[in-house]
């Protein structure tokens, strides 16, 4: 089938109506009735369960899922013809692995979709088979590969690591001279774009899905509530509206000139993106595609020709995307393409001696990190993204439009798609222009390049919130980490390291920074062995231990529930008992109705029934704000005001004293001496009111490190003399500063879980070996997932999670996530988090090396402790097997002896 003859078989079979309308009843409770508006469109609905803006692969994989779930009153809205804008000239390359689960489960779902399609509707999707040849031109990207294989692995994802002979055997034309070897995947392929869409449309439409084309939508109207809610969207064809509960935003690079519709802002910008189709090339028939990820450019096989493309330092920004820019180009800039003809010409010679076919230079949308927008906005109920995949639009349409549809139907999707989630971006940077250009471009730039796993972006730094001690951690050496367009302190060196504007790498008309000591920090992690700076960390690390150490933790998040519905609020919202008298602190999990980890946090009793202070991890705050809004508004707990929820992340300084002299520390600081601090006036998982230093604080005996410490809530603008205090007291004392790459070792070497990575939306308390923070032994208590719980608890546990050390750790090898484990052999599952640490008996030197995963019986079965016990581990490093040492929990003062000042 033509291009041609697949795009009329998309239109026509997009023109279908199915008039039979279905009751279906949402899990996610009453949502908002929204109005949109759209024009020229002869035959939209007047109402919708769901209407999604845009026909690109990712629309039409939305109203496939949705329809395959049961909806029936579902509709696409396309402005011009299925797969205009992004999706008709897309490459259509599909890869299977990823340096990440989540990922590689999505990725294998589409890749099955696509070829299962066929079947289903008789319309080919142009799927081909052809394998994919990842090229290493050094040892560190072929290590890289290595440990992509190795998770890889426990997904049954085939792949094998080939030598530059092997590769030359495989693919006869390709010079080999300067590469360290290649990952072959030959499962991967390539699909058809017209025909996806094409099969998606026809199989929707049999079951009632419904799209109109020349649709297009210029206006959504929504509700003026607490939390703003769409009710109507506006088609301008005689001003038609299509009343709706929900919108899917599946516009491609339209996506913000949508959102602006709707109010919300999308954090994409758009930048050309290009690649050449060469003549024919003799023997080039049935290679695999390629990707040469040091040159920047991939090898696309097209029947007896390459497409050649790749990501050049200098993209072309697209500022306004006029609206009928739908199966127009743009003109090739060869000056910015000539960066990809290089290497593709070093990697295949035989493309030098052939001519250039057609060239494809076309929109496409770039996030700043580099990740997809998904989910529903955090400020507009029932506006859900789907758009910006950074050019991966068709291998991820399949999978993550499965995990949207779960969201939209249940109330959330059963991946953890943390990484995928708009909430990921603050509204104030998701708005900033300046940010999202600078942030895209280098994710741009940089997309090929190897990813390390404590690499930091040069990008908007000068744009990001800064904590009130940024300066003085700054002089004192601070080498700063962003999260979330937060500085957060991440090691400390031995001289000032300060983030500067950012030159683009020294194109667009920049001049590079000279001896710019912050980027050659960076460049000490480039590395999967040992850092550079590994004894400042260790150092940071045993003083902690030994002495003490100050942490600046103003990241996290700081939310105040008050209000006469609180108490019964706290109590249905998170699993621990909260109630508890003034002055407890309660270790909690925020779950959801599967019963999995959506946050775990620290609830702080202010005043029982009307006051409680949250304190949650950075990275999770924004998300858990909109999950404990939405829950309170479908509960009524937001009417007349009888919950009110305030952040005062950005008004408060978060001030964490950790270790053995803490105690001594603070006591010349508080009214009270050592006797306020005293293990009977302030024991454990207390708080209390107090003034530090003469200036007021919230103090909390918690530790995320596991050491007698405290930390000191408090107003930003009394931070920098409190801070100064107790660095003064401190000093005599041997304490130090430290940052969270310490923070990270420390808490891991203790047990402590870490969000959305060994403690995730799909994993559940018990599974996590966090069972106490649940009050399932209190009857008629009811709260969030508790129902799942209690049955998973009678079926027993299908997983757990466990915790390795390697001795015998391998100084050019580090453990840093995703490495197979396995169990006499036999795979058991994969290292979620993994951590040098250096204080537990026997760490001397380099320290040790720990790791946590979730452990699965191969046969399925319940995992019980006498079977993990009975059992030989290993984990497999980058292609090797080491053995590893079981714990059912951290070795490290497994008594709580330190928590309690006993050392």
């Amino acid at each position: 089938m033509s291009w041609l003859q697949s795009r009329i078989l998309a239109r026509s079979y997009a023109r279908i109506v199915n008039l039979n309308r279905l009751s279906f009843v949402q899990a996610s409770s009453v949502l908002p009735r929204c109005s949109l508006s759209t024009a020229e469109g002869t035959s939209a609905p007047t109402s919708a369960q769901v209407v999604i803006i845009g026909g690109g692969s990712i629309g039409c994989s939305m109203l496939y899922h949705l329809a395959k779930m049961g909806m029936r009153n579902v509709v696409l809205l396309e402005k011009d013809a299925l797969t205009a804008g992004t999706t008709w000239h897309t490459a259509g390359l599909v890869w299977h692995l990823r340096p990440s689960d989540t990922d590689i489960v999505m990725l294998t779902y589409g890749w099955d979709l696509m070829k299962s399609l066929e079947a289903e509707t008789g319309v080919s999707t142009g799927y081909i088979q052809n394998g994919g040849l990842f090229i290493a031109n050094n040892e560190k990207r072929l290590l890289e590969y290595k440990q992509m294989q190795t998770l890889g692995k426990w997904f049954g994802i085939e792949s094998s690591i080939l030598s530059p002979a092997e590769t030359k055997q495989l693919y006869p034309l390709m010079n080999v001279s300067d590469m360290a070897g290649a990952l072959y995947s030959p499962t991967d392929g390539t699909i058809d774009p017209a025909g996806y869409c094409s099969a998606l449309s026809r199989a929707s439409a049999k079951m009632g899905g419904k799209t109109v084309l020349g649709c297009r939508v210029t206006g959504i109207e929504t509700g003026r509530r607490r939390i703003r809610r769409p009710t109507n969207t506006k088609s301008a064809h005689q001003q038609r509206r299509i009343v709706t509960s929900c919108i899917v935003n599946a516009s491609g690079v339209w996506a913000p000139s949508i959102g602006k519709l709707a109010g919300v802002s999308v954090p994409q910008v758009a930048m050309r993106h290009a690649y050449i189709v060469t003549e024919r090339i003799e023997g080039i028939q049935n290679m695999p595609n390629t990707r040469d990820h040091d040159a920047s450019v991939y090898l696309r096989l097209q029947g007896d020709a390459l497409s050649v493309g790749g990501y050049e330092p200098n993209p072309i920004f697209i500022d306004e995307m006029p609206s009928d820019f739908a199966f127009s180009l743009y003109e090739l800039d060869w000056d910015v393409f000539a960066f990809e003809i290089g290497g593709a010409v070093n990697r295949v010679p035989a493309i030098g001696q052939v001519g250039v076919k057609s060239t494809v230079c076309g929109p496409e949308s770039f996030t700043p990190d580099g990740r997809p927008l998904l989910g529903e906005d955090p400020d507009l109920r029932g506006f859900y993204h789907a758009s910006a995949y950074n050019s991966g639009g068709m291998m991820y349409s399949g999978g993550t439009a499965r995990e949207l549809a779960r969201w939209i139907i249940t109330g959330r999707p059963e991946l953890d798609m943390f990484a995928f989630d708009v909430k990921r971006f603050r509204p104030g940077l998701a708005a900033n222009s300046q940010w999202l250009r600078e942030r895209s471009h280098e994710t741009y730039a940089k997309h090929y390049s190897v990813h390390y796993h404590h690499d930091e972006p040069l990008a908007g730094r000068s744009l990001t919130r800064r904590s009130p001690l940024h300066s003085r951690l700054a002089a004192a050496g601070c080498v700063y980490q962003e999260r979330h367009g937060f500085e957060r302190p991440g090691w400390f060196h031995d001289r000032p390291a300060e983030t500067a504007d950012y030159r683009y790498y020294g194109y667009y008309g920049h001049t590079p920074h000279s001896d710019y000591e912050y980027e050659r920090c960076l460049t000490m992690d480039y590395t999967f062995s040992a850092p550079e700076q590994e004894a400042a960390l260790r150092r940071e690390c045993r003083t902690c231990r030994s002495a003490g150490a100050v942490f600046d933790m103003s990241y996290f998040g700081k939310l105040m529930l008050t209000g006469p519905g609180s108490a019964e609020a706290v109590d249905y919202l998170f699993s621990a008992d909260i109630r508890k008298p003034v002055g407890s602190t309660v270790y909690t999990c925020l779950l959801n109705e599967r019963g999995g980890v959506e946050a775990d946090l620290t609830v702080s009793v202010l005043e029982p029934g009307a006051q409680y202070y949250l304190a949650i991890g950075g990275a999770a705050a924004l998300y858990v704000k909109h999950y404990l809004l939405k829950v309170m508004q479908d509960r009524g707990w937001l009417a007349d005001n009888r919950c009110q929820l305030e952040d005062r992340s950005d008004d408060m300084t978060l001030i964490s004293v950790q270790g053995p002299v803490s105690r001594q520390l603070l006591a010349g600081l508080v009214d009270g001496g050592e006797g306020f601090l005293s293990d009977s006036a302030f024991p454990f998982g207390q708080c209390r009111k107090a003034k530090v230093a003469g200036r007021p604080a919230l103090m909390l005996r918690v530790s995320f490190v596991g050491e007698l410490g405290w930390e000191l809530h408090l107003a930003n603008a009394d931070a920098p003399a409190v801070y100064d205090a107790v660095m003064a007291a401190g000093k005599p004392l041997g304490v130090v500063n430290a940052g969270y790459r310490a923070l990270d070792s420390l808490s891991c070497e203790k047990g402590y879980r870490h969000g959305h990575v060994d403690l995730r939306s799909d994993d559940t308390p018990l599974e996590a070996g966090l069972a106490f923070t649940c009050k399932l032994k209190l009857p008629d208590r009811p709260f969030i997932g508790r129902e799942a719980l209690e049955r998973q608890r009678a079926d027993g546990l299908r997983k757990r999670l466990i915790c390795l050390t390697l001795d015998d750790a391998e100084p050019g090898k580090r453990l840093h996530g995703n490495e197979l484990v396995l169990r006499d052999g036999q795979p058991v599952g994969f290292v979620r988090r993994a951590e040098q640490v250096y204080c537990l008996a026997g760490g001397d030197g380099d320290g040790v090396t720990m790791a946590y995963a979730y452990a699965s019986r191969p046969d399925g079965e319940v995992v019980k402790p006498a079977w993990l016990k009975a059992g030989a581990y290993q984990v497999e490093c980058m292609g090797e097997r080491r053995p590893a040492k079981l714990h059912l929990r951290s070795p490290f003062d497994p008594e709580n002896l330190r928590l309690q000042g006993r050392y």
